[in-house]
């Protein structure tokens, strides 16, 4: 960053050019060391390229699952249809959890987990285990994604972190960084790279059915009740509403258009602009349930953020990306999913999917014809197993399978530490940029310029593709 900038946002700011807002959460300070490290961090050096890195074949992986509720419990009941793999360790703050997670293990036929339960710090002990070589994160979102990601890969493990995985741009250097230094993969779980019309539509940009891509909008998009007490009565997400303003969950669209569009592999994201609506909502349902019971009056006393946040992405080839975020207002789920290239074009949402050539929709014998034209190999080979274990439709599973094949085959990650990182920098950059007037960022390069000569994703399964099922216990 050079000091004419570092100057200007300083001068900015303390003229109250540039505000932090009162959302954001972001101080002064802050908002400088988000916008330094938005251009490539002097500091780093990229130690090791993790982008197509094959580590060392695990015949068995042994994994370590740290938080086992809701999402956590689903993505361990996933690997238990897998074989070559074996539950070492489940990790939770509730032991009604834990022993959720114990029944079930025993149910699919696995053997009962050594448990760690009760204490906040007790993940780092599993972290430490040296007979686990895998450890799964699903935990509230938050900085603990990327502390336990960092911690667990310097004690020697592969990591699979829900989204997203980092919540700041120092988050996301660290992990680069520890990543790169301990040959350790980051993989992201992200379930919906796995959609099947997802995976259809990249394997159909791989072979040029859409010449070449010029824009895309994604979204995250769910009407979702912020207002229940879940089971711990954390309120996690009425809590993150009332302190950050911007795209806080960006990476279900996102991820999808950016393995499309090839960004970390030929292309990069360079800058973006974010935009809030008002909140219209949040803060008059809060109210209102705070009249008849006492425990919403803490979040009583919080302005809210936008209801609907929207960020114009740009690639450094010039393309295009439209990203949405709004999980309050009443509207049927989408994340939109649209790819418009030089020939053709295609929008998953609203359902049925959809293909053009034109100006009209394929008719659905065309749309069918397409499809198996296009059907990528995962989904031919595994996709009605996955459609059978289910978890969103099958794409849970694909998205496990995948990953348990790679280790065990000494496969790169199709979502690698750089995806992860960039992916969920969008949420401070959208925070940065809403809080100032929609002020353009820029985005930082997390392959250190090696997006130039990494190859786009493969999953052709020319190789692998060896991790069988256990059909028992479907």
């Amino acid at each position: 960053m050079k000091t004419g900038r570092r100057n200007f946002i300083r001068q900015a700011i303390g003229a109250g050019l540039i505000t932090t807002g009162s959302l954001s959460g972001l101080k002064a300070e802050s908002l400088i060391e988000i916008y330094e490290n938005t251009v490539q961090n002097k500091t780093h050096r990229q130690h090791f390229n993790m982008c197509g890195y094959r580590a060392p074949k695990l015949n068995t992986v042994k994994i370590g699952c740290i938080g086992v509720g809701n999402r956590g419990y689903a993505n361990l009941k996933q690997l238990t249809y897998l074989d070559g793999v074996e539950i070492k360790a489940i990790c939770d703050l509730m032991q009604f959890r834990i022993d959720e997670a114990q029944t079930m293990l025993k149910e699919q036929g696995f053997p009962l987990a050594k448990v760690y339960v009760g204490s906040s710090d007790l993940w780092k002990k599993m972290c430490e285990d040296p007979d686990i070589d895998l450890i799964t994160i699903a935990v509230p979102r938050g900085p603990l994604h990327a502390e336990i990601s960092i911690y667990a890969m310097e004690c020697g493990k592969h990591v699979a972190v829900e989204v997203p995985a980092v919540s700041t741009i120092s988050e996301a250097w660290r992990l680069v960084e520890t990543s790169e230094k301990t040959k350790r993969h980051c993989a992201l779980l992200e379930n919906c790279c796995y959609d099947f019309f997802e995976l259809l539509t990249l394997n159909m940009v791989r072979q040029g059915f859409f010449g070449d891509l010029i824009h895309a909008d994604a979204a995250y998009i769910h009407h979702q009740n912020n207002y229940d007490k879940t089971r711990d009565g954390d309120m996690w997400r009425l809590k993150e509403s009332q302190h950050h303003n911007g795209n806080l969950y960006p990476t279900h669209g996102l991820g999808p258009v950016c393995q499309a569009m090839d960004i970390n592999r030929g292309d990069r994201l360079t800058k973006m602009v974010s935009m809030s609506s008002d909140d219209f909502m949040m803060g008059e349902t809060v109210a209102e349930l705070a009249r008849t019971n006492n425990f919403y009056e803490e979040f009583n006393t919080h302005s809210y953020r936008g209801n609907m946040n929207t960020s114009i992405l740009r690639t450094e080839k010039g393309k295009t990306i439209m990203l949405q975020y709004d999980i309050t207002s009443p509207r049927v789920y989408s994340r939109i999913h649209m790819l418009s290239g030089t020939k053709a074009a295609a929008l998953k949402y609203p359902l049925p999917s959809r293909i053009s050539v034109g100006h009209e929709w394929l008719n659905d014998e065309e749309m069918s014809d397409i499809s198996e034209k296009y059907m990528p190999e995962i989904c031919r080979r595994i996709g009605n197993m996955a459609k059978q274990v289910g978890g969103h439709g099958g794409m849970d599973f694909l998205m496990t399978w995948r990953l348990i094949d790679c280790l065990r085959n000494g496969l790169p990650m199709d979502m690698d530490v750089y995806d992860a990182a960039l992916w969920g920098s969008i949420i401070p950059l959208s925070e940065w940029s809403v809080a100032n007037g929609s002020f353009p960022i820029e985005i930082p390069d997390f392959t250190c310029g090696t997006y130039k000569v990494n190859t786009p994703i493969d999953i052709s399964l020319s190789e692998g593709a060896n991790t069988k099922i256990r059909t028992v216990h479907l």
